[in-house]
């Protein structure tokens, strides 16, 4: 317990207490910043909150492929 996430500059969510299969977080943000459980919002907006991000913002970015290994060259041609 006591393990931050921070979100952005000004959320922080805390891991209060590990009872079981239950976590208990703490949720600290701006008053601008709604913050709500899933099926609250679900409630409210009649929409997953999922559906709000965008596909981009939802996937983790790519990893950059890795350059090809360079083979050094070992034969050698002579000119004659």
């Amino acid at each position: 317990s006591n393990q931050s996430i921070m979100i952005g500059d000004d959320v922080i969510i805390t891991v209060l207490e590990v009872r079981g299969d239950q976590i208990r977080l703490g949720i600290t943000a701006p008053r601008e910043v709604e913050v709500h459980r899933e099926e609250v919002w679900v409630a409210r907006t009649g929409q997953a909150a999922l559906e709000r991000v965008p596909r981009s913002a939802a996937k983790p970015p790519a990893r950059p492929a890795r350059p090809a290994a360079r083979q050094a060259n070992t034969s050698e041609s002579s000119a004659a």
